[in-house]
């Protein structure tokens, strides 16, 4: 009998030590949740980075409305764009008063270009101006680095004359001129090819007096700008860096949205797109 019971403690024991050999251990049940709420959240984490991208809006790319016409430089509406405004356009800058002749258009919201010569844009605070004038938004155009008339010199120099100025408004703001007006008005065959290999707009003028000794006064210049015979729809104006132009600035803006004309933005002539 006493054997019979220590046989059956013995076969109890053996059991039990099989039944602990076979036992799989498991992780608290914590941190099994924690394994799985790292899954969840890493594959919501990728879900909702997808969704961002997928969702980010994309640049909008604005059609051009005004176009050059080269046979009197005025600028054409393209579709249903106003008809009845005009092109600002300041040259020979940043000399003197170029800086203040962007803050006063800036203000009066009224676009425009600059022209600029590479002779003006030799020093730290030239350059300076041309940023100022450039981050104020307003569009620059390349007027020769000398202002040199390009039919009495040679293609090299042409060359120079042009190349260099957009070398240099890079450096400064980041981007060559997007327009191109020669000296005088008065381009060559070579300087109409390299302005079209450099992406730029070829560009001259309807009409401009402020260089002419009846005119070195604000109101002269004024009376003249606003009521010439030239005056029409899209004219493209001619006004360079000077004191009496910068004077007559807001009087020719305000005349001209008198009359019920508007400003072309630079920005929105076919090219520039």
């Amino acid at each position: 009998m006493r054997l019979k019971k220590t046989a059956w403690i013995f076969l109890v024991a053996w059991i039990l030590i099989l039944s602990a050999c076979g036992t799989v251990e498991e992780k608290p049940t914590a941190e099994k949740e924690s394994e799985q709420t790292t899954e969840v959240s890493g594959e919501e984490k990728v879900e909702v980075t997808q969704e961002i991208e997928e969702e980010e809006p994309k640049e909008e790319i604005q059609e051009p409305l005004y176009e050059i016409n080269p046979a009197n430089w005025t600028l054409q509406p393209i579709g249903d764009a106003n008809p009845k405004v005009v092109l600002l356009t300041i040259d020979d800058a940043p000399d003197k008063y170029a800086v203040e002749m962007a803050k006063t258009l800036k203000n009066l919201n009224a676009p425009a270009i600059f022209f600029v010569n590479g002779h003006f844009l030799e020093t730290d605070e030239q350059k300076a101006n041309l940023k100022e004038i450039y981050d104020m938004g307003f569009a620059i155009g390349n007027h020769t680095q000398t202002h040199a008339n390009l039919k009495d010199i040679s293609e090299e120099q042409q060359q120079e004359e042009i190349l260099k100025v957009n070398e240099t408004v890079e450096a400064v703001i980041g981007e060559k001129p997007k327009f191109f007006r020669a000296p005088f008005g008065i381009n060559t065959d070579f300087s109409r090819s390299l302005v079209e290999d450099e992406g730029m707009q070829l560009m001259n003028w309807t009409y401009g007096y402020d260089w002419e000794k009846d005119y070195m006064n604000a109101e002269s210049l004024k009376d003249i700008m606003l009521n010439t015979e030239y005056l029409t729809d899209g004219a493209n104006l001619l006004m360079h860096d000077r004191q009496w132009t910068a004077e007559a600035i807001p009087g020719i803006v305000e005349g001209f949205r008198a009359k019920g004309y508007d400003f072309i933005d630079p920005h929105t002539i076919k090219g520039m797109e």
